[in-house]
This record gives C-alpha cells, structure tokens and sequence, in this order.
C-alpha cells in the first residue's frame, strides 16, 4: 500500500503524494535517457529481470520526509554506454522531474547497475550475412 510522503497544508487543504507517484516519475525519467534499457527488478536465479515499462516504479525505491526525498535506481544500461556518463544523465533528469512535479527537494539519486544488455550487439550479429557450407 502507497504511503503519503507529501502533505503541503495550503489556503483550501493539505495536498498528499503516494509514494508510488513519484516512484513512476523517477522510472519514467531514467528510462527516458539515452543508454538505458530499462528498470530491474531484482536477481531472478542469478540472472537480472529487466522490467517493461508497466512496471517502472518496480525498480525505483523512494525514501521521502515532509520536503525531501532520497531514490534509489535499480537500472540495465545497454552494452557500449559510457556507464558514469549514463548514471550522471539519470540523476540529473530524474532530480528535475521529481521536482518539478511534486515540489519535493531531491536530495539523493543513487544508481544502482544491475546489468547491462546485450540486446543490440546480438541483433548486430544476426543481420550479418551467414557462411554457407
């Protein structure tokens, strides 16, 4: 169950976010950058599951007080991305979503490699032309 991290008390109410809200936005914004291939779930028989994009708040944790927040990435970067350069891309769009949609202060962006796919480099291999015997 979504706890409430945000209550804003204004002039008509208080204004409460789930936390699952700004989970989505994290995830939303991470995936959104270049080199990412997605969200992990988790070690599944010691192998990474990356997530579809139904389940993007699966591989974010989000720790939030009454104005700040901390989140935690779980990512799958793609073969060949400079990893640091990727990471560094992540923090910064995820810090500006967040803020800007939910006026929490971000204090923390941890990324978390999980994996890397090898998705891309396979598909290279398989539209070169193959030997015949």
């Amino acid at each position: 169950m979504d706890e409430e991290i945000n209550a804003t008390s204004g002039e008509y109410g208080n204004i409460k976010i789930s936390d699952g809200v700004v989970s989505i936005i994290a995830g939303i914004a991470a995936t959104e950058i270049d080199g990412v291939a997605g969200m992990s779930g988790g070690m599944v028989n010691g192998i990474t599951e990356m997530l579809g994009r139904k389940n993007l708040s699966k591989g974010v944790k989000v720790e939030v007080g009454d104005k700040e927040s901390a989140i935690d990435l779980y990512i799958i970067v793609e073969y060949g991305a400079k990893i640091p350069e990727v990471a560094w891309k992540v923090q910064e769009n995820v810090k500006k979503a967040v803020e800007t949609m939910t006026g929490l202060k971000v204090v923390e962006v941890n990324i978390h490699i999980q994996g890397v796919n090898f998705a891309k480099e396979e598909k290279e291999d398989d539209d070169r032309p193959q030997k015949s015997d």
